[in-house]
């Protein structure tokens, strides 16, 4: 008797178990109908942010400008997490009644963050521009010239970002607001990179350092502190020619692009993506060469006589003459050679952001 009176009790107890573990299948099946759902409409939204993003990049040619849009991917990738976090959860609680779940069903949520450290490597996909060889190559001399807007703005900066934005070129920033882009060009290693990029790390400040091929195969470990500390890698040709871009055949021009760019690529793992010319020229053809290379031209909108390692400027008057020449939506120019730019960085910043402006990364 006593033994049925066990047997009776353990099946009823393993009845109850079933029950139980039946309720807890019924609530967790349809926490993860509404998950679903959920995820796709942030799915759904993040299509759409990132066709707007798309649409953003692409060149106004009737405005003959780029507008820089905010990323919207950004968003939709914080958004797949939180859809994935509470997936996850769902999946552990499950595991706890020994239910077996579908790991193919997961969303990947690495996948959908696909900068997690913050690295400024990406690729662009810029509309390609046909019969570049009937495109005029005529030598133009970049320089920003004397003559000033009311905002203090380089009259000629801001007519050629007007005429050959459409190229994805870039002058000046004209409509940012209060912002300053640091942007310095490495044709050789001087000594001074190290303490530059120790100034920026101190002041929180990211620039783009565009590097020659020269430059970039003899400091490797410069290149890769860029790259670790936030700054953007840019692309100032194989060989710099003195003549420039025009100088030479497409295929040359293309060659003095990619050539660099698949060095950094198969050494660091980095994409590039701005372009700057060496000695500032350039043509209408070589900007579509560019161009067609998925790349941005990055010129400026301020530069001074500060590359003659034999002739460096005061620092005093140096750095007036930088505060002189703010203006919204500024593309600095300066030498990494130089030992004046490396002196008085520090104190620009904090002069520039008293004065009511903003280093932002150019991107």
């Amino acid at each position: 008797m006593t033994q049925l009176r066990k047997k009776r009790t353990n099946q009823k107890r393993r009845i109850h178990s079933i029950l139980s573990a039946a309720a807890c299948i019924l609530l967790l099946a349809a926490v993860v109908i509404v998950i679903s759902c959920v995820t796709g409409v942030l799915e759904k939204n993040g299509s759409d942010s990132g066709q707007g993003m798309a649409q953003g990049e692409i060149v106004d040619s009737a405005k003959n400008t780029t507008e820089d849009e905010p990323n919207g991917s950004a968003q939709s990738a914080a958004e797949g997490k939180t859809a994935g976090s509470l997936y996850a959860g769902v999946a552990q609680a499950l595991k706890k009644i020994d239910i077996p779940t579908d790991s193919g069903d997961q969303p990947d949520t690495t996948a959908q963050d696909e900068n997690p450290s913050g690295s400024t490597s990406h690729t662009l996909s810029n509309p390609q521009i046909s019969d570049l060889a009937s495109l005029d190559n005529t030598t133009l001399n970049w320089g920003q010239g004397v003559d000033l807007n009311e905002k203090n703005q380089p009259y000629a900066a801001l007519s050629y970002q007007e005429k050959y934005g459409k190229y994805n070129a870039n002058f000046i920033v004209p409509d940012s607001g209060n912002t300053v882009y640091l942007t310095f060009d490495e044709g050789y290693e001087n000594g001074c990179t190290p303490a530059i990029l120790d100034t920026l790390k101190e002041k929180n400040v990211k620039a783009v350092f565009f590097v020659t091929s020269q430059f970039a195969k003899q400091n490797p470990e410069l290149i890769q502190r860029m790259i670790d500390e936030g700054h953007m890698v840019g692309n100032h040709s194989v060989t710099h020619p003195a003549d420039g871009l025009p100088s030479q055949s497409i295929e040359e021009q293309q060659n003095e692009v990619l050539g660099l760019h698949n060095y950094i690529k198969e050494n660091f793992g980095y994409e590039m993506h701005l372009f700057r010319y060496p000695a500032g020229k350039f043509s209408e053809q070589s900007l579509a060469v560019v161009n067609n290379c998925n790349y941005k031209s990055v010129f400026w909108s301020f530069a001074y006589l500060d590359y003659d390692t034999n002739n460096q400027p005061d620092p005093t008057e140096a750095l007036d003459k930088l505060m002189n020449k703010l203006h919204p939506g500024a593309i600095y120019l300066l030498h990494a050679v130089s030992t004046t730019n490396t002196e008085i960085l520090g104190d620009f910043i904090d002069q520039a952001r008293a004065a009511g402006y903003e280093f932002v990364l150019f991107d």
